[in-house]
């Protein structure tokens, strides 16, 4: 642990809020909801195992308890390390269901879902060059994919060159949200879409008829192979990064405890892709 970090685990300054003032920082209930995703420890078990590694490295810090942790996540603040780039991004988009407290699979086949919540969704948006994710929303299992897009779309800062998403995309929203961004959206038109602005020679065509004419022109696999649409398939590389790491499920009851879960474990998927993915460059033959 660094000088910085030993400093930073225990809550500095004054707070408005009535009753005892905190004790650990945001910091240090980070580090112990990371270790207990990464590891798959219960609550208990990742306080426990912070403490032994306290005691094995000689530092002398308090460890907040489950129920710190606990109360702590959801007002948490977790930002995704994304490094800079001076290049325009290409970014996929894409969505998955996570695993959460409720009905087991078996009773939900046979009796329907109850009241409790069962899973919910992740929806991330990947860089395609670097395999970073830029941006991450988490709703509940009643919220389309298109209604998520625009919020993805704010949070990626730098200029967006391309945005690649599946047919579930191809609303006239999706394209008004990556329009307002200046991007070429690359979304397949559905099997049975026709012309939006038929008659209408003034206006300017709109980019998702130029998908459709060429895809009738030239046919829809030279459409996908001329406009990379096949690298779309790095959000789904993505999704099962997550899953294989993280198991697919979240172990917090609360929603707002969920969301923060889920964003600490899209950061862990960014330091690792910082730290193991090897810089390749192109040699002479």
């Amino acid at each position: 642990m660094s000088e910085d970090a030993i400093v930073q685990r225990l809550h500095s300054g004054s707070t408005e809020q009535l009753g005892t003032p905190k004790l650990y920082s945001e910091l240090a209930i980070l580090s112990v909801l990371t270790l207990k995703s990464v590891f798959h420890l219960a609550g208990r078990q990742a306080s426990g195992f912070v403490e032994s590694i306290f005691e094995l490295i000689g530092v002398e810090l308090p460890v907040p308890d489950h129920s710190t942790v606990s109360r702590g996540i959801g007002q948490l603040d977790v930002p995704l390390p994304i490094l800079e780039t001076q290049q325009a991004r290409h970014v996929v988009i894409d969505s998955t269901g996570i695993k959460v407290y409720g009905e087991g699979e078996w009773k939900v086949r046979h009796h329907g879902i109850g009241k409790r919540r069962t899973w919910i969704k992740l929806h991330l948006a990947v860089d395609e060059a670097t395999g970073e994710i830029l941006a991450a929303v988490v709703s509940s299992n009643d919220w389309a994919d298109p209604e998520v897009l625009p919020d993805l779309l704010e949070q990626i800062e730098p200029e967006i060159e391309q945005v690649s998403a599946d047919g579930a995309y191809d609303t006239s929203d999706c394209y008004d949200a990556i329009a307002q961004r200046e991007a070429k959206p690359i979304i397949p038109p559905r099997k049975n879409a026709v012309i939006w602005q038929q008659g209408n020679c003034n206006a300017p065509p709109h980019p998702r008829d130029e998908n459709l004419r060429y895809i009738r022109k030239h046919g829809r696999k030279n459409w996908k192979q001329q406009f990379l649409y096949h690298r779309r398939s790095l959000s789904e590389t993505a999704m099962f990064r997550h899953k294989t790491t993280f198991g697919g499920k979240v172990r917090s009851r609360q929603f707002d405890n969920q969301t923060t879960e889920l964003l600490s474990q899209c950061a862990i998927l960014n330091r690792m892709i910082h730290l193991g993915k090897p810089d390749s460059v192109p040699v002479a033959a």
